[in-house]
């Protein structure tokens, strides 16, 4: 049973949102283990049929595993709330601090796959990155961008009862320019030239970032109601 403390503030409820989910997964592991499993088949199939490929088609193939990554760990985080858990949680927090505490969770928990998926890149599939650092840092941005969108859709799509439909329509326009900056990013890490403009597609990433929060927050709250 999660225990909310009654008073002070939204940062105690959001923590304690969070901390339901992180220790739920850590009880369960289904995600974790399902989606390491995910990651490390699919990249050691891809290293049985192409070895150690070009920069251009790692980088590409890495974007592609991200993307399933997210809808298998991410997309999937409000199905486990049935509704008689949402109208428990409705009793004791605001809507703000529910998605709040979900967002902050998926980041986290992409943040972690990304950094394991990077490692097996590396390890079978070679390493082309001239500039590692850099794409490390992109690597972990890129996850957590990917991840808050997707847990704003699936807050959407779960709330209008029509999930997978309507994760496809809504998803699409929305990732596709999201993954088309990250990949732009991404090139100048495999460079052996200096380039500039990184800084810069950076935080265009994180205000992205900041706008899908900011939607979150105005327009959960909405559907929470019903």
């Amino acid at each position: 049973m999660l225990k909310l403390l009654p008073m002070g503030g939204s940062t105690r409820y959001i923590w304690s949102l969070f901390k339901k989910d992180l220790l739920l997964e850590v009880r369960q592991q289904y995600t974790f283990y399902g989606v390491l499993l995910y990651v490390a088949s699919t990249i050691f199939v891809l290293y049985l049929s192409m070895g150690e490929p070009e920069g251009a088609v790692w980088k590409g193939l890495f974007w592609m595993i991200q993307l399933f990554i997210c809808v298998n760990a991410v997309a999937k985080s409000f199905l486990q709330e049935g509704r008689g858990r949402l109208l428990y949680f409705y009793s004791i927090a605001g809507a703000r601090d529910f998605i709040l505490s979900k967002l902050l969770f998926n980041a986290l928990l992409m943040l972690l796959m990304s950094l394991v998926s990077l490692f097996l890149f590396t390890l079978m599939l070679g390493n082309p990155l001239a500039h590692p650092i850099s794409f490390l840092l992109l690597s972990g941005l890129g996850g957590v961008s990917l991840s808050l969108v997707f847990t704003f859709l699936a807050a959407i799509a779960a709330r209008a009862q029509q999930s997978a439909a309507l994760m496809a329509i809504l998803g699409f326009p929305l990732i596709i320019p999201q993954l088309m900056l990250l990949n732009k990013a991404s090139t100048i890490a495999f460079e052996d030239v200096v380039q500039g403009g990184l800084g810069s597609m950076l935080a265009l990433i994180a205000g992205l970032d900041l706008m899908i929060v900011a939607l979150a927050i105005i327009l959960f709250p909405f559907l929470w109601k019903d």
